[in-house]
């Protein structure tokens, strides 16, 4: 169990330091992100830590529980969902924030968003509760698809991208 706890629990602390480092509260990059136009269901900045928080704790917890189950072929599939849906996650902040291109991060979000529905599916054969853990993760990740869709198309003259 502690073995588990550590291998996912890391992971997910290590993906969520990665997009840290693309915080848009400081420097250039806050004030390229207040320039976008934002569409007026955008939430307020002090959301998004205690949201991620959560969601980043039953996260690792879906996973350690897919690992603890019995070794087979659809516990695999699981883990490599679980695995493939958070690289993509690591790689939204990098796009949006780091590179500024919130057409790019669209895309990969999008991915994610499949990913963790691929996820989901696979964990409910594994064990139900892993799945239902990453119910509040789809549904976040749905809204923020639509809000990063949104400042797309709300920047479409090419300001978005600089």
């Amino acid at each position: 169990m502690l073995t588990a706890a550590a291998i996912f629990g890391g992971t997910v602390t290590l993906v969520a330091a990665g997009g840290a480092l693309f915080n848009p509260s400081r420097g250039a990059t806050r004030a390229w992100y207040d320039a976008l136009e934002k569409p007026s269901f955008t939430p307020p900045d002090a959301i998004f830590g205690p949201v991620w928080t959560l969601l980043y704790g039953m996260i690792a917890v879906s996973g350690a529980r897919i690992w603890l189950k019995e070794p087979g072929p659809a516990r695999t599939s699981a883990l490599t969902a679980w695995f493939g849906q958070l690289m993509l996650n690591a790689a939204w902040s990098p796009l949006f924030f780091g590179a500024r291109r919130p057409g790019l991060a669209l895309v990969d979000i999008t991915l994610m968003l499949v990913a963790i529905a691929v996820y989901i599916r696979q964990a409910h054969r594994v064990d139900k509760p892993a799945a239902w853990l990453m119910t509040p993760y789809v549904a976040w990740v749905s809204f923020a698809t639509l809000l990063n869709a949104a400042i797309v198309q709300l920047n479409v003259d090419g300001a978005v991208e600089r």
